[in-house]
């Protein structure tokens, strides 16, 4: 607990000293434009060397979706309710 005490304060206190020091007005351009000439760029399409592997066929599995049998006597149930 001390030492995230003592970080925490050294911190801060650090932090001071920069805002202190950068205490002069700044002043910005409104405009600025960067001119990177005609940088011309080589290079290869990257490809993994060989041949393409397959993966192992997909597994089959049941539906978890179960059609439940009672669906329609429930719903005229519930209009009935109404």
């Amino acid at each position: 607990m001390r030492l995230i005490a003592m970080i925490a304060v050294l911190t801060i206190g650090g932090l001071g000293t920069v805002l202190a020091q950068e205490g002069g007005a700044e002043q910005f351009k409104s405009k600025t434009v960067y001119d990177f000439e005609d940088d011309n760029v080589e290079g290869d399409l990257q490809r993994p060397d060989g041949e393409l592997v397959n993966a192992i066929n997909k597994a089959k599995h049941s539906s978890l979706i179960e059609i439940r049998k009672d669906f329609i006597p429930e719903m005229l149930k519930s209009l009935e309710d109404i």
